[in-house]
């Protein structure tokens, strides 16, 4: 019974007697985080909503995560705060999407930028607390850690203080998702068939090992990471979208096709044959059409389901940009023409239209695509306000009502036209919107294009048409906790996604 009472006042000392725990993660509130900070020197706190699907889809991850951490006897600790219980802590620590994720060390927190499957989560987590390579002094330990990931690099130095040595434990400092080992061990050499100092990455796909070739170096070394760490045909989901879009390589191919399809598994065979020569330069991707969760990233590129099976090709920028083939063709040598052709600058950017409705100009609110953007937002006879809108926005449903009664009040005015354009479905080159809704003013006489960053209301769009564009301009005000609801289709491809 002594022991009992003394197991019980352990873990009060420890959590806090408010603390609880669902499943191996602490539940934190406003009343109870600081003791949490002030115990755990190392604490990851996610910051969620019920309603978040990426949230949901998270959830048996992290607590997978926690429960390895729990069983290795790690003093980590992983918690959660739903946001929208305690809006203050989200306030505080400038919760601005969901989930967002933060690791405290020592109270002080920084952002976490690992992947969101339990692996990544608790590599990441070791990389931020623990050295960055694991000394290797067996054959034992050294299989048991490739065993152990999906993929694992080991470095292999006979003089652990060589200079290569300290350059592969920099290119180990600077990833934080995989797990590096580091080893002199003359059995683990001879295991691995080192004849000499080297880098091998291990994994579990493809063709299991790869040998990095050539100067050890922090730069070449990363270089090799990047080109060898995903598979080379790599399925789109929610888990596998960090790693797609967070790694280095910045030109993906998208194949849009239903994967249990009858034809598909010829598209990708010869999907894959074609990868193999652009490896470490373009990533090929697969996307499931079947997927519901996918409705949005077709849209994105403009694609019916029944279009498919289709490929596109992006460059992720400051902006992302898509390049469509010139036929349907799928074949290995179709797609092997399309990619070259990208990578040695022949191809032009591909922009959606819809087409010019009949009656675009019949209302008083002007319908504007693509295809007659430029005409009607660059005429310099007329000052033009445009409304970027997605039709599944809440915040453009809200603000049609007025965008209509805006339309009304000045219908009379000819060198002022009120105007909407649907951007999941037209892309205009020198236009770029992030959200919605976006709002731009193209002025009479002029070719500059000035944010409206205002109240959303008529008369905060009134007065901004009256002052030339002058009042309501500037830094946009910050939005509201569902502003990543309202992102714009990038950022749905990269995350909602």
């Amino acid at each position: 019974m002594l022991s009992l009472f003394l197991s019980a006042c352990v873990i009060a000392l420890t959590f806090g007697a408010d603390i609880k725990e669902e499943n191996g993660v602490l539940v934190l509130t406003t009343a109870n985080i600081e003791d949490a900070l002030k115990d755990n020197t190392n604490i990851l706190v996610e910051f969620y909503a019920p309603w978040c699907g990426h949230c949901k889809a998270l959830a048996p991850e992290y607590e997978k995560a926690a429960k390895a951490l729990a069983d290795e006897g790690s003093d980590i600790k992983l918690a959660k705060v739903d946001a929208t219980v305690e809006s203050s802590l989200g306030e505080k620590y400038e919760v601005r999407g969901y989930p967002t994720i933060k690791f405290f060390r020592s109270g002080t927190p920084v952002d976490y930028s690992g992947g969101r499957q339990s692996a990544d989560i608790v590599n990441w987590l070791k990389k931020k607390t623990g050295p960055a390579c694991v000394t290797l002094d067996s054959v034992d330990a050294a299989k048991a850690m490739i065993e152990k990931d999906e993929v694992v690099v080991l470095g292999f130095f006979k003089d652990l203080k060589s200079e290569s040595a300290k350059e592969y434990e920099k290119a180990a400092q600077g990833i934080d998702d995989i797990p590096f080992g580091i080893t002199s061990n003359t059995d683990i050499f001879k295991e691995y068939e080192m004849e000499s100092d080297g880098v091998a990455l291990f994994k579990k796909f493809d063709e299991g090992r790869n040998n990095f070739e050539g100067e050890v170096t922090a730069d070449a070394v990363n270089k090799f990471i990047s080109a060898n760490r995903l598979p080379l045909i790599i399925e789109f989901t929610q888990e596998s979208a960090q790693k797609i879009f967070g790694g280095e390589i910045k030109n993906h191919i998208l194949l849009f096709l239903e994967k249990k399809a009858d034809a598909s598994a010829k598209i990708l065979e010869g999907y894959r044959k074609a990868a193999v020569g652009f490896k470490g330069k373009v990533l090929f991707i697969t996307l499931d059409t079947s997927d519901e969760d996918n409705a949005r990233i077709l849209e994105f590129f403009g694609l019916k389901k029944e279009e498919t099976p289709a490929a596109r090709l992006i460059t992720l920028g400051e902006d992302m940009t898509k390049y469509k083939p010139d036929s349907d063709d799928l074949s290995e040598d179709a797609v092997t023409s399309f990619v070259q052709a990208f990578l040695d600058g022949k191809l032009k950017a591909h922009l959606m239209s819809e087409e010019v409705p009949a009656d675009w100009d019949s209302k008083p609110v002007k319908t504007l695509v693509g295809k007659n953007f430029k005409e009607v937002a660059f005429n310099q006879d007329k000052a033009v306000l445009v409304e970027f809108y997605a039709p599944w926005c809440g915040h453009c449903k809200q603000l049609a009502p007025i965008w209509d009664e805006l339309g009304e009040k000045f219908n009379d005015k000819d060198d002022i036209v009120i105007a909407k354009m649907d951007s999941t479905a037209n892309e205009i080159e020198d236009v770029k919107v992030q959200s919605f809704p976006t709002i731009k003013y193209f002025p009479k006489g002029s070719s500059d294009v000035i944010d409206y960053n205002g109240e959303r209301t008529l008369d905060g769009f009134v007065k901004f048409l009256e002052s030339g564009g002058k009042e309501g301009a500037g830094e946009p005000e910050e939005e509201d906790e569902d502003e990543d609801e309202e992102e714009g289709d990038e950022a749905a491809a990269k995350d909602e996604l």
